[in-house]
């Protein structure tokens, strides 16, 4: 028998192999860890080190943390919800609980596609009513209006999400080349620092009807093509929002390391290739954590402002069924207040899976 041979029966190529593998799995893993933990999928990583062969003590502690623990909490959540909310009675009868908050998911979606059907419908007769009257010769006689019905909780849902869009659209446009003077120049820092105290805590309740009054006389002569309601939010959401990045801006292009400044002097860099080359990598992770948090905060005004605007989205939603006063608004609200809060736990996702896509840090 040969070495070759001796060592093949005691597996020592075979062995070699396959912890070979197990640690290119593993490095694998360990890769796919921060993009598992984005989507709240954490508690994955410690199973498939298990499948690898790592021990299942200390990786079982992480599933229990990550996974178990959570699941807990939210049931040990809706089982005191389920209990306590039929001993609150309101004008409007008892607080629902999930299970009648859940049904009016489900209606609140028969409604969306009852209302496309609609929509579909609505453009079959015209395209009919159309294609006869070209058949008839009367071609100048067609017409294509839009659909005017109501606009479903979904379609509510998308105007929100345009409106908060545009509006920290607009905030990082203003906030990014505002802090970047006040981080690379003390007299501009220093003469808007004031202006940023002053404005940085007022509410979108006291923006508003100024915002509206503005609006409204620069739209005067307007054709309608973007409605009111719709930029009086979206600048409502602007001006509350922009702090945030404004303020993590400027910090973080102030604590850029004065060596890396020098060197942009020693090359004779010019201004816009400092900007692009030099302060914009080294203050990227202070600047998408302003942006995180401005998108937050706008997520939360944009609610008031809708409300108040009248703008078709998810504040208007539970506004009109506060007015409405039905025996299933409570269970509405209720649906609109928890979309809220998983559109907002989306959003700070995506941007952190931005920030991990364009910085090389990124806090979980």
């Amino acid at each position: 028998m040969t070495a070759t041979d001796i060592d093949s029966a005691a597996g020592l190529p075979g062995s070699a192999t396959a912890a070979e593998r197990r640690e290119k799995f593993l490095a694998t893993i360990g890769k796919l860890d921060l993009y598992l933990n984005l989507v709240a999928l954490g508690w994955l990583t410690p199973l498939l080190k298990i499948a690898a062969g790592e021990p299942a003590r200390h990786n079982l502690k992480d599933v229990w943390r990550g996974l178990v623990l959570p699941l807990l909490g939210i049931g040990l959540f809706l089982a005191l919800w389920a209990q306590t909310a039929p001993l609150v009675n309101t004008s409007l009868g008892a607080i629902p609980g999930p299970a009648q908050v859940w049904d009016q998911v489900g209606n609140l979606y028969a409604d969306h596609q009852r209302e496309r059907q609609k929509e579909a419908a609505f453009y079959e007769r015209q395209d009919q009513r159309n294609d006869k009257l070209v058949a008839d010769g009367k071609a100048d006689d067609t017409k294509h209006r839009s659909y005017t019905g109501k606009p479903t909780y979904l379609d509510q849902i998308v105007t929100s999400l345009k409106t908060v869009a545009m509006g920290f659209l607009i905030a990082t446009l203003v906030a990014v080349p505002l802090g970047i003077l006040c981080g690379l120049s003390s007299g501009v820092n220093a003469a808007l620092n004031p202006l940023i105290q002053i404005f940085k805590p007022v509410s979108p309740l006291a923006w508003l009807p100024l915002v509206t009054m503005v609006v409204s006389a620069l739209m005067a002569g307007s054709d309608g093509f973007i409605a009111r309601s719709f930029v009086v939010s979206a600048v409502t959401v602007t001006l509350c929002s922009l702090w945030p990045t404004l303020i993590n801006t400027a910090h973080g292009v102030s604590s850029i390391d004065k060596d890396l400044m020098n060197v942009g002097r020693v090359l004779k860099l010019s201004w816009s290739s400092k900007i692009f080359k030099v302060v914009l990598p080294s203050a990227l992770p202070l600047i998408f954590t302003g942006l995180r948090l401005s998108l937050g905060v706008g997520w939360m005004v944009l609610i008031a402002a809708e409300m108040l605007a009248q703008n078709p989205g998810l504040g208007k939603f539970v506004w009109d069924e506060f007015q409405n006063g039905s025996s299933s608004s409570l269970a509405k609200i209720m649906v609109a207040v928890l979309t809220i809060g998983l559109i907002g736990v989306l959003l700070d996702r995506m941007m952190l899976a931005l920030q991990t896509m364009f910085t090389y840090s990124a806090t979980r």
